[in-house]
């Protein structure tokens, strides 16, 4: 998810009484539900990079366990050295507890959505993601911001009035239940979504392995990919109305086997990018100098010219010599290319 979904998330969880139990409590959750994004680091080198370290050991069950403590210590420390605040001292129980919290949540935050985390790191490399958030879901982000920004806007009214200000406990609560009851909502719009794609058959064949990803802000508005025998097929799925077939958006036909493909799954950005894809999909061009090959992650292709996400190119020469490589979130449109 966005850091701004995990930086609201973790304030409301502080505000549900956490804030209360020691000084730093909210900032030790804030931090701790980005901390394990410092993977972030990787980008410096290049995209590819960036996608193999990412969502990594520090979204691990290990690694926010370990950050938790690093960070707990840290904001103990740093507590020790700054003026108390009145009656309210600072406990070191409470804030491993309040790092936890905020690295934990980022875990369960970051497996909603598609991208999907490797929870059993160093090991276990294997991906698990639950499918049902968009990785910036608006309706989410209203849904905190009102829990709580509501109760602070009233706080600041009656400061201004001088009448008893009112807890932030109450719209906490309201945010964190607004979350659960959002994530229930969507997971059973997206049983429904993958039980429609699985009860059709794409060109009188029977889907050998399915998926369905979800769309920003609605709910019932999925992307579905299904796999057969020789092709890929990515459609729109309703998952509100099941009896009408779902629209296709686009179908893949597999390629044929080359040693153009072959030679660039096994570049460092293929074998990064092969690692990674959940339906990957290639496609080779040949030209005068040699091929172009690229691979593309269908659950991330959205059937527009803005969303040509997740897409590794590889160039080689006549003799299947690696003459470029790069992978890209967003990738430009090449003329020619629909």
């Amino acid at each position: 998810m966005d850091n701004l979904t995990h930086t609201l998330t973790a304030i409301a969880i502080s505000h549900t009484g956490l804030n209360r139990k020691t000084r730093f409590a909210t900032l030790t959750v804030i931090l701790g539900a980005n901390a394990p994004d410092i993977d972030l680091v990787a980008r410096l080198k290049d995209s590819a990079t960036y996608l193999k370290y990412h969502r990594g050991i520090t979204h691990s069950l290990l690694g926010i366990m370990v950050l938790a403590i690093i960070l707990s210590g840290v904001m103990y420390w740093i507590g020790k050295r700054v003026r108390p605040k009145p009656n309210l001292s600072l406990n070191g129980r409470w804030l491993v507890l309040a790092a936890f919290l905020g690295t934990a949540s980022h875990l369960l935050l970051d497996f909603t959505n598609s991208y999907g985390v490797r929870p059993f790191l160093p090991f276990s490399a294997s991906w698990y993601a639950w499918d049902i958030m968009f990785i910036f879901d608006p309706l989410l982000l209203v849904l905190l911001a009102l829990g709580m920004g509501v109760p602070w806007v009233l706080r600041l009214v009656s400061e201004e009035v001088g009448a008893r200000k009112p807890r932030l406990m109450r719209g906490a609560i309201f945010a964190l239940c607004a979350m659960t009851l959002l994530w229930g909502v969507r997971d059973v719009a997206h049983r429904r979504a993958l039980s429609i794609l699985d009860s059709r058959t794409y060109i009188d064949q029977n889907p050998q392995r399915f998926g369905a990803f979800p769309s920003p802000g609605n709910p019932f508005a999925w992307t579905g990919v299904a796999e057969t025998e020789t092709s890929f097929f990515v459609l729109r799925v309703n998952a509100l109305d099941p009896d009408n077939p779902p629209e296709t958006v686009r179908t893949f036909n597999k390629p044929e086997p080359s040693p153009a493909l072959e030679a660039a799954m096994q570049t460092r950005t293929g074998r990064i990018f092969m690692d990674f894809a959940r339906f990957p999909w290639g496609k080779v061009d040949e030209r005068d100098e040699g091929f172009l090959v690229s691979l593309r992650d269908l659950r991330f292709y959205r059937g527009s010219a803005q969303s040509r996400n997740f897409l590794a190119q590889i160039e080689l020469d006549k003799k299947l010599r690696t003459c470029s490589e790069s992978f890209r979130f967003t990738a430009p449109v090449r003329p020619g290319e629909d």
